[in-house]
């Protein structure tokens, strides 16, 4: 008879990402993971099959979250420019508060960019950013505050890139100056 598991899959992978996202995938050990989860390797290997499935599993579950923020704030703010701004000022400040952990997605790409599957949700992870961004500069080009000629979906490619950029820029500790600038800049696109 199978034992029944006993331990929360979902504050499981929340604790693994976590974990990752503090070390890295290759910094991450299997006895750091059955550690932090406190169960045994038994009970690992039933419930995610692999380090790097669950690796990919905390992947998806942290560009979700991600991605669920940015669609929130960009269909509750009233207008495109506050929503942007909002976005790209909160991942400033997150990495300004805590510039060692950058964003799991950039984390991801520079760290273990020769794994197809971390790099397929990756690109995965970024073209649902695109997506969301591309919908919110429509909507707001439909309501005048985007000019016609503006392409909405160039602008959404800018602004994606421009977040894996600012991420980057958190983690090399530029500091606030240097990313309210770059920021400033940023949401001149929008003009």
């Amino acid at each position: 008879m199978a034992r029944t598991r006993e331990f929360d899959i979902d504050q499981a992978v929340d604790r693994a990402t976590d974990l990752f996202w503090r070390r890295g995938y290759a910094e991450t050990s299997l006895q750091d993971l059955l550690q932090e989860l406190s169960i045994g390797s038994g009970s690992f290997y039933a419930a995610f099959g692999s380090k790097e499935q669950l690796y990919l599993r905390s992947l998806d579950r942290y560009a979700s979250l991600q991605a669920a923020d940015l669609e929130r704030v960009i269909e509750e703010t009233a207008e495109i420019r506050p929503a942007v701004r909002q976005v790209l000022t909160a991942m400033i400040e997150a990495d300004l508060a805590d510039p060692t952990r950058g964003c799991l997605v950039v984390n991801t790409s520079t760290q273990c960019g020769d794994q197809q599957a971390a790099s397929d949700r990756v690109t995965a992870a970024m073209r649902q950013v695109e997506t969301f961004l591309a919908g919110g500069l429509e909507r707001a080009q439909a309501r005048g505050e985007i000019a016609a000629d503006k392409d909405p979906r160039e602008l959404a490619r800018f602004f994606t890139t421009f977040i894996q950029g600012i991420r980057v820029i958190g983690r090399a500790r530029m500091g606030r100056e240097f990313a309210q600038d770059a920021l400033s800049v940023a949401m001149r696109a929008l003009d």
